[in-house]
């Protein structure tokens, strides 16, 4: 069984795209047979990397899923935070030898296009699951 950490950002809480992105995962978890270890949630998607960094440290936590959803605005803020947080999470895998699953959608997407896109959260959790697996067979091989 996969043990995951969830990292769920909170930023666009006018929206329950987020929250709708983590019921996503949590069902695509129990689908997966994997155990949901804690969620840590935090202001906006620049700062995922730090609470993965927290969970890909524990002995418990097999792998991270980082939900969130940037929105675009009337500035390229949208794209430094994403590739920020792109960037933070990547470190933070190879840093500690562990998966994390990017969830988090955008940028340039409106508020409708975000919620097309719930479903990702479901798809960071098979990313992390299969990573880890993969990565066991490595291991054992």
């Amino acid at each position: 069984m996969v043990r995951l950490g969830f990292v769920v950002a909170q930023f666009n809480k006018e929206s329950p795209v987020t929250h709708e992105m983590a019921t996503a995962a949590r069902e695509r978890a129990v689908e997966r047979d994997a155990t949901i270890v804690e969620t840590i949630e935090v202001p906006g998607s620049y700062d995922t990397p730090l609470a993965a960094d927290r969970l890909a440290r524990r002995d418990d936590v097999d792998a991270v899923v980082a939900l969130g959803a940037i929105i675009t605005g009337d500035t390229n803020h949208d794209q430094v935070i994403a590739d920020a947080a792109a960037q933070g999470l990547t470190d933070v895998s190879l840093d500690r030898d562990t998966p994390v699953a990017l969830g988090i959608i955008g940028p340039g997407m409106s508020h409708a296009e975000a919620r097309e896109r719930i479903d990702y959260g479901a798809t960071a959790v098979d990313s992390a699951v299969d990573m880890v697996t993969a990565l066991e067979a490595t291991d054992q091989a």
